[in-house]
């Protein structure tokens, strides 16, 4: 997605959960199942830093510490003073368990071609890599531990991404 697309796709939500969640993917570039658990003692608008990592035990993909930018802090502030849950992105005072039917939804208003709650996370490291953020830097971001998965010449890699559209 180029920035303009993205910008269309966030104003479009109808539910102010859907552009949340929508803001934390591209500024987090967080996967949308540990976007959905992110609990508000994991973030400290002070500091302005997310821990996407959780305590539980298990097999986790790997996820990252990341900063808050201006437009995500804004919407993080708003919904803290709104929320009732623990949650950070919750509806009627409860945890989301999916944004699915909402997210298509939002892709349709805005009439944005075939687009993902992980494609929001691809263009994240697709902007990052255009802002000049070195390879593995961006592979800490995305919870990669080797930056040659973030790297590697597949259809969905941030660089093959940046590829694609640098064509275009």
């Amino acid at each position: 997605m180029t920035r303009a697309e993205a910008g269309k796709l966030v104003a479009a939500p109808g539910d102010p959960h859907i552009r949340l969640a929508m803001l934390l993917m591209l500024g987090t570039a967080g996967r949308i199942g540990a976007l959905l658990e992110l609990t508000w003692d994991r973030v400290d608008l002070d500091r302005r830093i997310i821990k996407l990592a959780t305590n539980d035990i298990g097999p986790r993909k790997g996820r990252a510490t990341v900063p808050v930018n201006d437009d995500l802090m804004a919407a993080l502030a708003v919904a803290k003073d709104a929320g009732v849950s623990d949650y950070v992105i919750e509806w009627g005072g409860r945890r989301v368990g999916s944004i699915k039917a909402e997210f298509n939804a939002a892709v349709k208003r805005a009439k944005t071609d075939h687009c993902t709650p992980h494609d929001l996370r691809r263009t994240a490291g697709r902007f990052m890599a255009d802002g000049g953020v070195p390879i593995e830097e961006i592979a800490q971001f995305l919870g990669h531990s080797n930056p040659n998965v973030t790297a590697r010449p597949t259809a969905s890699s941030v660089l093959s991404i940046c590829a694609r559209q640098q064509t275009r």
